[in-house]
C-alpha cells in the first residue's frame, strides 16, 4: 500500500511540475488523460488514450518525466506506453412513447454580417470576391479547393462566411461546415479524449462544403496537419468543396510538401489591400449602417491615414459613430483626428529613410522587412522590393552605393536595374501607381 502511495505521490509531483508550464487547457487536453498502470525499479508503463497524447508528451516532458522518477543502476528508468482500449458505447434505453435524442452535429457558425451583399469590391479584392461567388454559385465544380490569402483584416474571412451564407441559401441539401483552424484543432483533441473519433471522422469526411479560415495555425502540429489532409483528399476524391484562408501563399507555409502541393491543386487568390477609393466606399458603407452622416472629406481623411486594415477602419468608425451620438455633435475632420490618433497611421515628417521606407512598402504591399531585404524571388516580395529601392533612389540624396548597401548588400546595378523597371511599370499597370502613391503619401 505505501508503494502505491509513493507511486502515485511521483506522478502527482511531476503534474504539478507540469501545470505550472502550460496552459490550463493543454494541461485538461494532453496531461490530465494520463494514467500510471504501473511503476517499478525497470519501468513506468503510462496508459494514454491515443498516439497524440503520447506524442505530445515524448515531445514535450519526457526529459523533465525522467527526472522525477527513481534510478536504476544510474540511469533513468524506461517509460512504457498503452493505448487505452476503446469500448463500445451501450445506447440509452428509449422510453415508450420518447423519440430518440438525434446526435448533435458540429456547429457551422457565420457571421450575418458577413455576406456578398455587404462586402465592398473594388481593384484589390475584385479578382478573390468572384472567384469567391463562382465557388458559392457552383460547388465543388468551379475552383477546388480555392485558397484565399493576404494580410489581417482585408475580408478573407468575410468571403469565407459570404460563401457559407450562399451555399445555405441556395442549396439546402447540401452540408455546409465553416470552422476556424483552431477550433478544428480543439474538436479533434476532444473527440479523442472522448473516444469520440470515429463519429468526428464520419462528420468531416461527409460535408459537402468545407470552409476553413487561418489554415497558417496548423503550422508545427505534424498529427493535426496529416488528419486535416487525410480529410482533405477524402473531400476532394468525391468532389466536395474545400474553401481555406491563410495569411500566407501555401508555398510560404511550414507545412509539409504534401499539404502544400494539396492546397495549391485549386485556385491560389491573393486579396490584397484596398486602394484609397475603396477605403472610402467601406467608410461611407459602415456608417451607413451605424446610422450616422460622414462627409466625403472625413471619409477621404480616415481613408488617407488608415490603410493597412479594413477592421481598423471599422473600429474607427465604431468610435466616431459612439461619440457623434453621445455628444450629439457633427463628425469633422478635427473631430476625426483628435479621436482617433491610435488609429492613425502617421510616419514622423523628417527626412526620408530606409528604414521608414521599408516598413511603409512592407505594410501596402503585405511582405516583411526582412523579406524586402533579403533573398527571395517569390513575384510578390521581388516587386515589394524593387519599389523599395525605385523610392530610395526618387526620395533619398544618398549615393546609389550607400542606398544598394541598405537592401542587404545590393549592388547600384541592380538598384538601377529596379528604378527602371518600375518607372515603366508604373505608367503601364494603375494598380501599382496606386501603391506607390500610397507608400509616397504615407512618407510625407
Amino acid at each position: 500500500m505505501t508503494q502505491v502511495v509513493k507511486e502515485q505521490d511521483i506522478w502527482n509531483q511531476f503534474l504539478e511540475f507540469a501545470k505550472k508550464s502550460c496552459s490550463e487547457m493543454e494541461y485538461y487536453n494532453w496531461l490530465e488523460p494520463i494514467k500510471v498502470t504501473e511503476i517499478s525499479e525497470e519501468k513506468l508503463v503510462l496508459e494514454v488514450p491515443n498516439i497524440f497524447v503520447k506524442e505530445y508528451l515524448i515531445d514535450n516532458y519526457l526529459d523533465d518525466l525522467k527526472q522525477f522518477l527513481p534510478q536504476n543502476n544510474g540511469s533513468a528508468i524506461e517509460v512504457e506506453f498503452v493505448i487505452a482500449q476503446t469500448a463500445p458505447k451501450k445506447a440509452a434505453p428509449v422510453q415508450p412513447g420518447q423519440q430518440p435524442k438525434k446526435q448533435q452535429a458540429y456547429q457551422c457558425q457565420l457571421n450575418q454580417l458577413y455576406t456578398f451583399e455587404n462586402f465592398i469590391e473594388g481593384p484589390s479584392n475584385q479578382f478573390v470576391k468572384s472567384a469567391a461567388i463562382g465557388v458559392a454559385y457552383r460547388p465543388g465544380k468551379s475552383f477546388n479547393p480555392l485558397f484565399i490569402h493576404g494580410g489581417v483584416g482585408l475580408g478573407k474571412t468575410h468571403l469565407l462566411h459570404g460563401i457559407g451564407h450562399y451555399i445555405q441559401k441556395t442549396f439546402k441539401k447540401l452540408t455546409t461546415h465553416c470552422i476556424t483552424t483552431e477550433a478544428f484543432i480543439n474538436e479533434l483533441v476532444n473527440s479523442l479524449r472522448n473516444k469520440s473519433i470515429d463519429k468526428w471522422k464520419k462528420f468531416y469526411r461527409n460535408v459537402d462544403v468545407l470552409l476553413v479560415d487561418d489554415i497558417q495555425f496548423l503550422q508545427n502540429r505534424l498529427n493535426f496537419e496529416e488528419e486535416f489532409c487525410n480529410t482533405f483528399e477524402a473531400l476532394i476524391n468525391q468532389n466536395k468543396q474545400i474553401v481555406i484562408t491563410s495569411d500566407k501563399p501555401p508555398s510560404q507555409l511550414k507545412l509539409s510538401e504534401r499539404m502544400i502541393a494539396r492546397m495549391e491543386w485549386g485556385l491560389v487568390a491573393h486579396i490584397e489591400v484596398p486602394e484609397l477609393e475603396t477605403r472610402v466606399a467601406i467608410i461611407q458603407h459602415k456608417a451607413q449602417i451605424k446610422g450616422i452622416q460622414i462627409s466625403n472629406d472625413v471619409a477621404f481623411f480616415i481613408a488617407d491615414h488608415i490603410y493597412s486594415n479594413v477592421r481598423q477602419l471599422e473600429g474607427a468608425i465604431n468610435r466616431l459613430s459612439a461619440f457623434a451620438k453621445l455628444m450629439r455633435t457633427p463628425i469633422t475632420i478635427d473631430l476625426a483626428e483628435n479621436l482617433l490618433k491610435e488609429f492613425i497611421d502617421v510616419i514622423p515628417q523628417s527626412k526620408v529613410s530606409i528604414d521608414n521606407i521599408l516598413k511603409t512598402v512592407a505594410t501596402v504591399f503585405n511582405v516583411k522587412i526582412s523579406d524586402i531585404k533579403g533573398e527571395s524571388r517569390l513575384k510578390n516580395i521581388a516587386l515589394a522590393r524593387q519599389v523599395a529601392m525605385f523610392l530610395a533612389k526618387e526620395l533619398m540624396n544618398e549615393s546609389l552605393i550607400q542606398i544598394a548597401a541598405s537592401f542587404g548588400g545590393k549592388t547600384h546595378s541592380t538598384l538601377l536595374h529596379a528604378w527602371k523597371k518600375i518607372s515603366k511599370q508604373i505608367t503601364e499597370d494603375t494598380q501599382l501607381k496606386r501603391q506607390v502613391d500610397m507608400v509616397k503619401k504615407n512618407l510625407q
